[in-house]
């Protein structure tokens, strides 16, 4: 790598000197780091702020993709996050493992398609919208909660899917016809099955699906079964559209600035992105915010009252979203050289906004491995050091909604009934089959008693 003239580079630094190349590469075997990354984010966060604690950004090798640029500082993220959408290019890396969502889905689209994509699928998630969707939501939570076990283990994960499932049947697709609600209930959560190697098979190996082999893969028979009844559902909006309020119907209405309306093969490629990009992320995120403010008396005495604040529950998803990101990376691939943070880039650099690294970083938040919502009230949180939906106009669509889900999910389960975690031992962070991080065990718990407002 050769040294360059010297340039201006950040606003808060001077002059520094701009390298051609990639940043300070980790220095371990590919498949360990590739492992690391894949099942230990714990102590490979842990690691890289001990090893390179001075590195804002660094180059792992990841089996699949190449060499990854990290990036850990959160001005730097900013940059990547909010820099030229037809440079950082986040459809094309996203594409690396998302192909099966459909060449629609708005987390595959760059530049100007995906800006008029993103405007088209923003107003169900917003204001009025969300609110609406509250209840449904509620309701859900407390008839799953009638069926759960008392006095033995249970993981609570398996739970949170099952809720949110009902919840993307009810407020996505607003499914009426019994059968094929039953049906797409039990096929869609394995629409992303098999993990992120099997999904980058896809991508690598387009065979792998379109011939005699690929339809014999479990997840591939899948995805065409719920094809074939997405379609259907869609043929019902659009022949009975009276009286739905769910976001499919939302989505048929809306027109363009030409007066265009979504095709069926588009609105399928939406509808099964916001399945695929919420579904196992919200359980995720709501199996973490259980196993650990039951861990935390304190914090759990306040979720428990009738009246809890709806600011202090939304600190306690924002703390947990923090040191247990659902999951890490918000990807760009480089379509033409750039610089940033002293190096310039090549065209072809796969770039990595750490989420898990930036939020637990000790120079963003004091002893930043603690769970302490508190936090979150008394000082707001440093730009881009809390970004566990991702940043600028790439940010997940699904957040407002999924901010609520996961609130009142929580707020909904504390006032039916009485949980403790089944073992004293923190669970560990676990990747699933899903693009999800969870708990190595599911996040298990025991209720002891129901109606706990009263018990």
């Amino acid at each position: 790598m050769g040294d360059q003239a010297t340039v201006a580079n950040r606003p808060e630094q001077s002059i520094t000197r701009v390298v051609d190349g990639l940043p300070r590469r980790v220095g371990l075997p590919a498949v360990v780091q590739t492992l690391w990354l894949l099942f230990e984010m714990d102590s490979c966060v842990r690691h890289m702020y001990e090893r390179y604690p001075d590195e804002e950004m660094l180059t792992f090798r990841v089996l699949g993709f190449g060499d990854v640029v990290t990036v850990l500082d959160p001005d730097l993220i900013r940059e990547v996050l909010t820099g030229d959408g037809e440079v950082l290019r986040a459809g094309e890396a996203n594409a690396e493992a998302m192909m099966f969502l459909g060449p629609n889905s708005v987390v595959l689209l760059d530049g100007e398609p995906h800006l008029q994509a993103r405007r088209l699928l923003l107003p169900p998630f917003h204001g009025e919208a969300i609110a609406h969707h509250q209840q449904v939501v509620e309701q859900v939570t407390a008839a799953e909660v009638e069926h759960w076990p008392v006095g033995g283990p249970f993981a609570l994960w398996p739970r949170m899917r099952a809720i949110g499932m009902e919840v993307i049947l009810r407020t996505l697709f607003g499914v009426r016809d019994d059968s094929r609600r039953q049906r797409l209930g039990e096929l869609l959560p394995g629409i992303a099955g098999g993990g992120v190697f099997a999904l980058m098979a896809e991508t690598k190996l387009p065979w792998l699906t379109r011939g005699r082999l690929g339809r014999r893969l479990p997840r591939v028979r899948t995805r065409a079964q719920a094809d074939l009844l997405l379609y259907e559902e869609i043929a019902d909006h659009r022949a009975d559209p009276e009286g739905r309020e769910d976001v499919l119907a939302m989505l048929i209405a809306a027109r363009d600035e030409y007066g265009h309306g979504l095709s069926d093969q588009e609105l399928r490629d939406h509808m099964l992105t916001l399945v695929g990009g919420g579904f196992d992320t919200t359980a995720a995120a709501l199996a973490w915010c259980f196993e650990l403010v039951l861990r935390h008396t304190d914090v759990l005495a306040r979720c428990r009252e009738t009246d809890v604040d709806d600011e202090y529950l939304t600190a306690v998803v924002n703390e947990t979203l923090r040191i247990r990101p659902i999951f890490d990376g918000a990807s760009r691939k480089l379509s033409e050289p750039l610089q940033l943070g002293g190096y310039r880039l090549p065209a072809g650099t796969f770039l990595a906004a750490s989420i898990a690294g930036v939020q637990r970083s000790p120079k963003a938040y004091a002893d930043p491995w603690r769970f302490d919502p508190d936090r979150m009230l008394d000082h707001r949180p440093a730009p881009y050091t809390l970004i566990p939906f991702g940043g600028g106009t790439r940010r997940c669509i699904g957040a407002s909604f999924a901010m609520m889900e996961i609130k009142t999910v929580l707020r909904t389960v504390l006032q039916h009934i009485r949980l403790r975690p089944a073992s004293p031992r923190s669970e560990r962070s676990s990747r699933t089959r899903s693009i999800a991080i969870i708990p190595a065990r599911g996040a298990r718990v025991i209720a002891t008693a129901r109606n706990a407002l009263t018990s």
